[in-house]
Formats: structure tokens, sequence, C-alpha cells
């Protein structure tokens, strides 16, 4: 086991994959003398070359119609976008290409590529710096969506997606970068679309991914001060979604919230709390309820703390789950 950032276990986890294959190559800008710009391809230009390493130029439909040559070519490419607001001018190549590669030849041709995107707010980043455009890909067919919270799973996420025949979209929670954990770098303890229990519970179930696995965890602490105890699940894969999962802990507590970044309207959290009352109509003692961003353009820095959820309005949602 090692202790270690998000940041340095998804390092860890492309140096892990690249050598142990030499069709997995990186590229992005700034990815190889630079590092990138949070440092989570450091060193790798050193260890495994220019050919490996590359730097591109500042042309994100570029970086990804790269990646699907490459991979139409038997190479297994992770393509970084820099921030998560500049991945919509290669929005054409993931949804049009990308996605619908194995489809389009029947499945003949599959297109092992990662896409990599630091995503979320929280650091007081300039406009395009600071979205949630998870909603985008999930509705796109074809097209693995994942995102960790953790160091653990930033690290097996990526080794996985890595290995998948099929496109990753990963999620990669730029404020948690930094944040500490164990990571056993041996084997896997979930498969890669599994969501995971880190928080058991028993009242009321937090449903969330990404940076908010961090705040609903502080959510629950503070409501276990008041004698209510809330499981907290991490939903690590957005499409497919661990419905299993999220049954299993509805049926346990009878409640459920759903926690995202993302804007309210037709985010995730709608798609969870439609399926739910399509297959558990009468088992829950609540409506599913949505804590979510505003319906309206990421804000400037300084407002942030306003448009982003916190444990307090988490916490307000259980309160109005226990209303009813």
């Amino acid at each position: 086991m090692s202790r270690l950032t998000i940041a340095k276990a998804l390092n860890r986890g492309l140096h892990a994959a690249m050598a142990d294959d030499p069709r997995v190559l990186v590229l992005g800008e700034d990815v190889g003398t630079l590092g990138g710009v949070f440092r989570i391809t450091e060193g790798l230009l050193d260890e495994f070359g220019a050919e490996r390493v590359i730097d591109t130029p500042l042309a994100e439909s570029g970086i990804v119609g790269t990646a699907i040559g490459l991979a139409l070519h038997g190479l297994r490419p992770v393509a970084e976008i820099q921030f998560d607001g500049f991945v919509f001018p290669a929005f054409d190549q993931i949804v049009n290409q990308l996605a619908r590669y194995r489809s389009r030849t029947h499945g003949r041709q599959s297109l092992p590529v990662v896409v990599r995107i630091p995503f979320g707010g929280g650091i007081g980043a300039a406009e395009h710096h600071s979205e949630s455009p998870e909603s985008y890909f999930v509705h796109t067919p074809g097209l693995h969506v994942l995102t960790c919270a953790s160091p653990q799973d930033a690290h097996w996420l990526l080794r996985q997606a890595i290995a998948c025949p099929d496109p990753v979209i990963l999620f990669e929670p730029k404020a948690r970068y930094y944040a500490k954990g164990e990571v056993d770098e041996s084997a896997p303890d979930l498969p890669m679309a599994s969501a995971r229990v880190v928080r058991p519970g028993r009242d009321a179930t937090l449903l969330t991914y990404g940076p908010m696995v961090r705040t609903c965890l502080d959510a629950a602490q503070s409501a276990a001060r008041e004698g209510r105890d809330l499981e907290v699940l991490d939903l690590r894969a957005l499409a497919p979604l661990d419905m299993a999962a999220i049954r299993a802990s509805a049926g346990r507590t009878r409640r459920v919230i759903v926690v995202h970044e993302a804007r309210r309207t037709l985010g995730p959290g709608a798609e969870i709390a439609a399926r739910l009352d399509e297959e558990m109509w009468g088992a829950l003692d609540a409506p599913v309820l949505r804590v979510a961003s505003w319906d309206t353009h990421y804000p400037p820095a300084r407002v942030e703390r306003d448009y982003l959820p916190d444990a307090e309005r988490v916490l307000d949602a259980v309160d109005k789950s226990f209303a009813y």
C-alpha cells in the first residue's frame, strides 16, 4: 500500500500502463516537457521518450482526432484535455467519430482511446477552466464515462480504462488532485463500472461522484451528530450506471438524494431519479431529491461558493426528504 495524492496515483497509473504495454502512449498540450498543468504526466517523457509522450498544438479537435487515428493503427492512446471547458472544440470528434466507430463498423473495429478531463470547480479559475460537462457524454452512446474521487480509484480506473477495448472518458476532480489516500497498486478492488459504498448508513442515501464525494462525507458526518445515519454511495461510473448498487442502497435506506456539481436540469441526477421511480415505485419513503449547481453558466471565481453545492445544501435536502 502507498499513500498518494490523486495526482500522483494517476501518474503512477499511467507509468504502470505504459511500462506494461508499449502500445500505450500519451498526448496532449504540455504533457511532455512540462509534465502537464497539474503534473499528472510528470516524468513520463524522460522515461518513455517523445514518441510515446507527445506535446501537441493547442487544438483539442486535433488531439482527439489524432488519438482516433492512432487507435485505428493498433495503439492505445491516452489523450489529455487540459481543462474541462476546452473539451468542446473536440466534441465533434468525440461524439461523431470516437463514440460511433464500433457501431459504424458493426462491431468489427474498436477504438481503445482514453480521454482524460480535469473537471469541476473549487479552484478559483478563470472562465472555461471550471465546468461539469459530464451529461453531454453520458447522453452519447458508445462511451464509458468514469469519474474518480479517491487515489485508489484514480489509479485503477485509469488503468482499467486504458485496458478497455472501447473509448472511455475519465473525469478527474481537479479540486481534489492533491487529496491523499491509500492505494493498492497490486490489483483493483472493483470492476471498472461498479459503484462503491464509501460510508454505510441506514437512514438515507447520498448518491454522488467526483468532487462531491468529499462534500457528502462531510454532510454525513454533520448529520451523525444529529442522530441521522447517512449512506454515501460513490457512483464511479456514470455510463453505464451501476443500477444494482444504486437499487441496493436505496432499498436499504428508502430515501435518496443525488448530489453533483453539474447543473440540475437534465443532469445525471435526473436520469437516476427517473430510473428509481420506474424500478422502485412504492419502495421509497420519499421522492428522490437532487442537489446540484444552478442552471446558469459557471460564475466568476469570487462567487463560485454560492454556485457549487455544499454540505449545508445537502443537509437541507436530507431534512426535506424526512419531511415527506
